[in-house]
Formats: structure tokens, sequence, C-alpha cells
């Protein structure tokens, strides 16, 4: 059934895209018209599911993003498009037709790579050039197809020879080579290279809507590039008369090879240049292809490499694809100067992708999915690990019992696939990740006991599960009822239906392991019933390989790994007919250090598409993510060593807030006590709490001077951790300031549940109703409060709208939305960041907090460990500044750091570990 309604919704989707009637009853009419001649057995229900389906499709959007060129920039592709067959593209997007992309996606496709295209130097154009550009997109947002469009188009324009770097693991190149056979060579390559083969190559993707031209690939889905294969295929490039492609893996070994074999077969020696165009596309561009040792003025290897391979051309075109604004291109200079010396620096181009709005990311999951009071709509907190599956554990960790929010996370894997099967998806994949160890042996056990629970699970289902409700007293059964209840009653209401379906679930699920020692997961062997998988890795799961039908995932991993955070977010994608379905399992501080990069990376594209009107340059937005707050902590991590380090960072158009106190009595009451001055300060000054604008949330007072603002930051005594609310550098920003832009700030004092009279408290001379937080019960330990509510914020949600004019509020958000994929019918959650590019004054926020245990976790605090009175912390939202280039400086000790962020996963023990 659910491959006849897959293939009813093929037809009925390249119906529309012939026709075009795309209204309601149109798409009805079309669907029931196939049904009643082709696919009697489908119902109407069924038609009713698959028609909402296709409306939701259609009503996908995705921007157009934003560029900041170079000053030098010329285009040349509007003149020269008339000359242009754009056969390689048309052939493409009939596959992206037929695999059913949103219609306003596929056309916003078009132009985006229209507009990269016309950024790389012209194929036609003689003289000598090389061009160096990024695109910064989104964790599985599409970026491989966003690449594949740009080389059908490159292709086209006369580009010869097209490498793809594809990450540092075998999978992840395999699986990027079959992506580039579907979407641009249209032959199956693992097929042709197999030699034993008497059968005709096989056509796939574009191949089958045209077979003329095929690109030459001198590698495949079973090898990387071999100089012996590609010698005995090929003369020179220049002798072909289609392009040329390469999928190559980031290694040392490969890059040699291919550099060596480009010499000495196409450039008629080793000084000479390939006269060919060349487009370089470096996939995962942050991720080993940076220089890396800049102290000791060597470059790293592969970065050499690359620039040597770039080098070997007369006209080549550099574009790196990363998921992240935060890129180490951008970081690790050591000094601002030196972020153009960078050979690989993207000096002609930077382009930022927008998500389509169906995009499943980390806004939609880490911010607006978790509200400020009650559950996340899509997250799970690990709290029971500890003792069975630490974060840190050993090499030879015995993992004998697994934790029960791992079993639970399974329980919804196959609840979960069992409502799919149930709305027609069977004939899709699904699979559910976890992610728990580092190393290659530790997943190997894990594999074994999900096996086992599967197994289990299995047994009770075939003996139990056909009885109905009399089957229910099964425990096993009664636990995936119990999951279903928590997790999915109101996604699919009806148990018994479940129930029945679920021994279809479990006789075709399967746990597979994928790491450098094995890798089970093969999508190719689904039939037309798609796969139902577990899939159990470490670090090749969190670099580019794409995980199909992903429903339910299990991370556990070191959650202060700031610069490889979101490449971990194997989570995000697309979940069409199954968003809803979708749960994450992780540890309470993960998500608040998730809710922090999504925040700081959306802010990254709001401030790219503001410079691209402002006519910025590529080295503009380089010094701008290096200043971004968020950028210490990317620094911290890439930076390690011994010794200090010194890190220039902007406060304007910034937010930061002490989230990390120190949780010794003396400290608190010297923070009560600045606390306790400061209203008493107020107060003198005629600013009083009977005085001030009292609102949902606190009072407000409005033209403080700046002088009351200081002298609190003076007194209040910082956590040595807590690296982005050093009062040192804010002070400096300030007195920088202090006599224009920061003279006069806004007060905001927060005072919450005041009707609760039992919660007031006047320890600071007003009379405030304190808020609550939690906080982390691993820092505790080391006598640290740190907040860990669901997005590990003192701050609640739109507090910087707090100040601000009706007007004022109204016009950031009017321009938030004119650069946004949102419908007028969308509900929009507004981020803070954008009221601070309205704001006139600084806004300074006092807190009372009252901390306690995260929900779960009570047990873990001795009693008399947390505070009994609430404890005092700030926060400051600064305006845009007319002078943002002058930055403040923060002094990192690195043998602190390390202790606070851990090393990297690969430093020990190198040959243990996942992908070595």
């Amino acid at each position: 059934m659910g491959n006849q309604i897959g293939t009813l919704d093929n037809m009925v989707s390249q119906g529309l895209a012939e026709d075009g009637k795309r209204t309601p009853e149109g798409i009805r009419e079309l669907i029931t018209a196939l049904r009643d001649a082709l696919f009697k057995f489908v119902t109407d229900e069924q038609v009713e599911l698959l028609a909402r389906d296709i409306e939701e499709r259609i009503g996908v959007s995705m921007g157009l993003g934003a560029i900041v060129d170079d000053a030098d920039f010329k285009p040349w592709l509007n003149d020269a498009k008339s000359t242009i067959k754009p056969y390689y593209w048309d052939r493409y997007k009939k596959l992206l037709v037929s695999n059913k992309l949103p219609p306003d996606v596929i056309t916003g496709t078009d132009e985006v790579t229209d507009r990269i295209l016309g950024r790389l130097g012209n194929p036609q154009d003689p003289a000598s050039w090389y061009r160096r550009g990024m695109v910064v997109g989104h964790v599985q947002s599409g970026k491989t197809a966003n690449y594949t469009g740009l080389i059908c188009k490159a292709a086209d324009a006369g580009y010869r020879l097209i490498v793809v770097i594809a990450g540092i693991h075998n999978n992840l190149r395999n699986q990027t080579q079959a992506r580039i056979d579907e979407g641009f060579i249209g032959r199956d390559t693992g097929r042709l290279a197999m030699v034993a083969t008497r059968n005709k190559p096989k056509k796939i993707g574009v191949g089958l809507y045209d077979d003329r031209g095929v690109p030459v690939s001198l590698t495949n889905t079973i090898k990387d590039f071999n100089k012996a294969t590609a010698t005995s295929n090929t003369s020179q490039i220049a002798s072909y008369s289609v392009p040329v492609v390469l999928v190559i893996k980031k290694n040392t070994h490969t890059l040699k090879n291919l550099i060596e074999w480009l010499r000495e077969y196409s450039a008629g020696g080793a000084a000479q240049m390939i006269d060919q165009p060349m487009l370089l596309i470096d996939d995962e561009a942050d991720n080993a292809s940076i220089n890396v040792k800049y102290g000791k003025d060597e470059v790293s290897k592969i970065n050499s490499q690359i620039r040597d391979l770039l080098s070997v051309f007369r006209r080549s075109c550099y574009v790196g694809y990363t998921a992240t604004p935060f890129a180490n291109i951008f970081i690790d200079p050591d000094q601002d100067d030196d972020l153009l010396k960078e050979d690989l620096f993207p000096r002609n181009f930077i382009i930022g992708l927008d998500a389509p709005k169906n995009y499943f990311g980390p806004t939609k999951v880490f911010l607006d999915g978790i509200p400020e009071e009650g559950e996340p709509t899509f997250l799970r907190y690990i709290t029971d690990n500890e003792d069975v599956l630490p974060i840190k554990h050993r090499i030879d960790l015995q993992v004998d019992v697994l934790p029960v929010s791992m079993v639970q996370a399974l329980r919804a894997f196959i609840v979960a696939r069992t409502i799919r099967n149930l709305r027609g998806q069977s004939h899709q994949n699904a699979s559910m990740l976890v992610n728990s160890s580092r190393f290659t042996g530790v997943q190997g056990i894990i594999r074994n006991r999900l096996h086992e629970a599967l197994e289990t699970i299995t047994n009770a289902v075939r003996v139990y599960g056909s009885l109905g409700a009399d089957g229910l007293r099964e425990p096993e059964i009664s636990a995936l009822h119990d999951v279903w209840e928590q997790e999915y009653a109101e996604s699919w209401p009806e148990w018994a239906s479940i129930q029945n379906g679920l021994l279809d679930t479990l006789a075709a699920a399967k746990v597979v392991e994928v790491n450098s020692r094995n890798n089970g997961l093969d999508y190719d062997e689904a039939g037309e019933r798609g796969l139902t998988v577990i899939i159990v890795g470490g670090f090749s799961l969190s670099r580019g390989l794409t995980l199909e039908g992903l429903t339910v995932s299990y991370f556990l991993r070191n959650s202060l790994m700031y610069d490889t955070l979101m490449q971990m977010g194997r989570w995000f994608g697309y979940r069409g007919g199954y968003e809803d379905l979708c749960r994450i399992w992780m540890p309470y501080q993960a998500v608040g250090w998730y809710s922090h990069i999504a925040e700081a990376t959306n802010e990254l594209h709001e401030e790219l598409k503001r410079m691209e009107r402002a006519k910025a340059t590529p080295e503009m937005f380089g010094l701008a993510v290096r200043s971004h707050p968020s950028a210490l902590l990317v620094t911290a991590r890439n930076k390690m060593g011994s010794g200090e380090k010194h890190v220039r960072i902007g406060l304007s158009n910034g937010f930061v807030e002490t989230t990390k106190l120190t949780n010794r009595d003396e400290v608190l009451d010297r923070n009560r006590m600045a606390a306790r001055n400061f209203l008493g300060s107020l107060d003198q000054r005629g600013f009083t709490q009977e005085t001030a604008e009292h609102g949902k949330g606190g009072y407000l007072l409005r033209d403080v001077p700046v002088e009351i603002i200081d002298d609190l930051l003076l007194k209040f005594q910082n956590d040595r951790d807590s690296i982005r609310t050093d009062t040192r550098p804010i002070r400096q920003y300030i007195e920088a300031r202090a006599e224009d832009e920061l003279s006069s700030w806004d007060v905001f004092v927060i005072s919450v549940k005041e009707n609760d009279t039992e919660r007031l408290d006047n320890s600071l001379g007003w009379i405030l109703g304190p808020a609550d937080r939690s906080v982390g019960t691993e820092e505790l330990k080391h006598s640290v409060l740190a907040i860990s509510g669901s997005r590990s914020r003192v701050a609640s949600r739109g507090i910087e709208k707090i100040g601000l004019s009706a007007n004022m509020a109204c016009t950031a958000e009017a321009d938030f939305l004119a650069k946004s994929n949102f419908g007028a019918e969308d509900k929009v959650n507004f981020p803070d960041g954008i009221y601070r590019s309205v704001r006139h004054r600084p806004l300074f926020l006092l807190y009372l907090l009252k901390v306690r245990a995260p929900k779960g976790e009570e047990d873990k605090i001795e009693p008399g460990v947390l505070p009994d009175e609430p404890v005092v912390a700030w926060g400051i939202s600064f305006p845009r500044s007319a002078r943002p280039d002058e930055r403040v400086e923060y002094i990192m000790n690195t043998t602190k750091l390390r202790e606070m962020f851990g090393d990297d996963d690969d430093d020990e023990d190198e040959g243990t570990y996942d992908d070595e």
C-alpha cells in the first residue's frame, strides 16, 4: 500500500509540474482521477492525507540569501547566458521535480546557483584568473543539492574539470559520489567500475531523462582517485569533449596523487599550468582545509595541497561550502591583517544561503521549539546515563545495560515508524541515530545492546501483539503503549492500529554500526519498503553524512565541543509528513549550548544581509565573525596551547549575560550588596520603584546615567569561567562610549509572579518576585551556578524588546519579515537580536534568581549545596555602534580553557578513535 501511495505521489507531482493546477481543488481532482484509474486500494482518507502533504510542499518557498562581493567584481553571466545551452542544468531540474522539491524551492535554487556561477571566473575568458569564494548554508539544508546544481551550470558554461573534495571520511565521499552520479553524471559509477560485469552501464538520476554527453568520472562510488586507473582511462583533460569530474576524500595521499597525475599527464610538465578552466568545490570547507599552524609560520599539509592543486591551473575557482558562519577560515588567523593572507580566504565573494521554509533546523528545534514554560516540542532530556554510560569514558568501557532513556528512545522510534507506515510512508526510509561514544569499540558494544533490546521487543510483539487489549499485559507492549501516550497520541489517536502494525515494523528493523571499521548502512538495499534502521556511530555521523528519514536521535556527547557542535546535528533537514514525530534525546546542558549557537548563527546570517545592503566586502564579514562574542568560544577551542591568548571582540549589536555565577556565600553576598547599592543609587537619583514603569515582568527606568551601571559592573564579582561576561573588557567598551553612545541607559529590573506574596523578596531594597532558573548539576561540583534551563539563558524570549516604542518594535519586525521566508499566515517568534538594530539606548537587565535543580535531577544535588537566598545576575543589550570596528580585548588562559572545554576528541590514543 505504501508503495502505491508513493507511486501516486510521484505521478501527481509530475502532473502538477506540467499543467500547473496547484489549487486545492485541482490537486484533489488529479489525485482522485489517478486513484480511480490505477490505485483503487487507496482510501479516501489516504487521498486527503496525500493532498495535504502536496499542498504543504507547494507552499514552501526559499529566499535568495545574501551576497558580499569584492570591490573588483565584474558581472559576466547575464551577457553570456544567450550563448550557454543549459543541457546539464535542464536534466538536473527535471530530477528535482521528480524528487518532489517544492516548485518555489527549485526556482530559488535556479536563481541562487546563477548568482554563485556569476561570481566564478568566466570560463570563456582566455586570460589568467583565479577566484575564491564561500557559500554559507545550514546543517543538512541542501548544500549538496546546491553545489550539484552549480556543477551542472558550470559544465554548461564551459568548465572542463570539476573537483569535489567531500570530507575526510570514506563513507561521506562515497555518499557524495552517489549524489553526483545521480545529479550530474547520470550513471552508476560503482557499477561502471566493476570490470567483471558484462551489463550495460546503469542509467540513474539525470541519465534517465537524457543520456547524451555523459561526463567522465575519474572516481566512483567504490574507489577514490587512483593514478593508475586515471592514466589507463584518459589522456589529457583538454581532449575530452565532455566535462571531467572527480569526487575525492580530503586526504593528503589522494591530493598528492591527483596533483602529480595532473602535472604528468595534462600539463606537459610540472612547470606548466593546465589551460582548462577548473572549479574546485570544498565541501565542509572549515574541516581540515584551513591553515592551522600560523604560530609556527607553517601551513597544514592539506591546506598546502589544495593551494598546490589550484596553482596547477591558469584559470581556477575555489568555492568552499560550510554549514556555519563560524568557519575556521574566519576564526583562525592570529591577527586581523592575516585574514586576507590566508590563500583560501574567500576574498572574492561570500554567499549566505537561506533555508527553505520547511527546513527542520536549529531555530525550529532549539529556539521556537522550546517554550518559556512547559516541555519542549521535539527535545527530551537525558539524565540517567552517568552510572552506565558516562559522557566521558575510557576506551575499555563495558556497557552491560543501556540507559533507560536510550531504550525509551528506541521504543519511540518503533512507534513513530509504525505511524509513518500507517500514513502511507512505508516506502520511505526511516532512521534512528545513536551517537554516544567516540570509541569504535564502545560503539560496537552499544550496537549489540540495542540489538538485544530490539530482539526482546520483537519477540514480545510476535507472541502477544495480536491479542488486542490483552496484549497490553505484556510489559514490552505496555511500555510501547506508554511511549505512544506520552509522545504520539495527538499525532495518531488510535492505539489499536499501531499495535496491529508493530510486528511489520519490527520485522524490518535492524541495528547497524557506522564508523571506520564498519559501515552497515546502505539505503540502496531498500526495495519497495524503505529501510527501518537504528544507526550507531561517532564522528562518521558528525560531518556531512545524510541519514535518510531520520526520525529519532539519541545524542550523548561532550556538549562543550563548540566548534563542531552544529556539525553533530544530523537530526536537521527535511521531515515532510512526519516532522511531528521527530524526537531528540540529549543532555540538559547540551540543549543550552545548541540554543546559544543557533541564535548566534542566525545573527550572523542577518549581519550578512545587512552587509549586502551596505555593499560591504568579504573581509568585513570575516572581521564581523571574528568580532562576534560567540567567537570567543570557537577561538578557545581552535587555539588550545599554553599561556594566554588575546582575542579582540566587538560588543556592538551584542548581548551578554551572566550565565555562570560563583556558588560561594561570600561572593553571592558581595553581589547582592552590589545590586542593593545599585538600586539605592537609582533611588537617590529619583529612579524609584514607585516611579518606574511597572509592566509585565518588572520595572522599567529610562535615561539612567552610565556611571550607575559602571559602578555595579565594577563591584560585581564575575565567575572566572564566564568568559563572555568578564567585566573588564565590557567596562572598557562602555568607557570608550560613555560620553556619547552609551551615556544614557534603559534599566529593567525583573520581577515576576508578584501575586504570589510568599515568593516576594525585599533583600535588595525593592520588593521583587525572583525568577526561577535551573542550574547544571556537574558545574555545582566545582562551586559554579551554571544556568541550564531550556535554553541555558537567564533572559526570557522577547526581553530585548523592552524600552522600545511600538513604532520601533514594528520597524524591527517588519525589516526581519522582509528578509525572511515567512508568510502572512505564519506564526513568527522574532529573535531578540532584531531589536538591537533600532535601539537608541543600551538596555541593562537586573535579575534576582531563585535557582533549583533541573527537572528529574533533584536527587543529584546534596542538601545545602544550592543557596537558600535568591542570587543576582545581569545582562546587557548593546545597540549598534557608530564605531563597530572598535573592539575590546579578552584575555584567555588556555590552560583554564582546556579544563573548561576539554581536549579535542582525537587528541588522545588516535588509533582507537572512530574514523582515524
